[in-house]
C-alpha cells in the first residue's frame, strides 16, 4: 500500500513540475496579450527597487504614473499614449515618454502573474500583471 501511494505522489509531484515548467517557458500569443494583459495595471519591476504602474485600458490607452518611485526629478512623472497588438507583441507609444517613439515587447510568462519582457532593441525586465482596471 505504502509503495503505491509513494509512486501515485511522485507521478504527481512530477506532472506538476513539468507543468510548471511549461507554464513558466510559455510565449504570450496576441490572445493572451487581449485577454491577460489588456484591462489591467502592469507593475514593471525597477531595478533599484519597487515597481512601476502602467494600465493598459481597453480603449486603447495606456497610461503610467512614476511619482511614487520619485520620477519627477528626472522626467515627466505621468504620461499617457496608445497601445497595439502586432502580431504576437504589445506595442506601445508614449507622448513624452522616450521621444514618443513606438515600442514593441515580446512578453513570455514566468508564472500566471509574472512575466519577462523583451523590448524590441533587446532591454529584458520583469512585470507583475495586477488587478483589471
Amino acid at each position: 500500500m505504502h509503495s503505491s501511494l509513494a509512486t501515485g505522489l511522485m507521478t504527481l509531484l512530477t506532472l506538476a513540475c513539468s507543468f510548471a515548467t511549461a507554464f513558466a517557458n510559455e510565449r504570450f500569443t496576441a490572445k493572451d496579450i487581449q485577454e491577460d494583459i489588456i484591462g489591467k495595471r502592469v507593475y514593471l519591476a525597477v531595478p533599484l527597487g519597487g515597481e512601476f504602474p502602467l494600465n493598459y485600458r481597453r480603449n486603447g490607452q495606456v497610461d503610467g504614473s512614476g511619482e511614487a518611485l520619485g520620477l519627477g526629478r528626472f522626467a515627466k512623472p505621468n504620461d499617457t499614449g496608445r497601445w497595439w497588438i502586432k502580431g504576437d507583441r504589445l506595442c506601445q507609444q508614449f507622448t513624452s515618454w522616450y521621444k514618443g517613439q513606438p515600442m514593441c515587447f515580446e512578453l513570455q510568462r514566468i508564472n500566471d502573474k509574472q512575466l519577462k519582457w523583451t523590448r524590441d532593441n533587446g532591454d529584458t525586465g520583469t512585470a507583475r500583471i495586477g488587478r483589471d482596471i
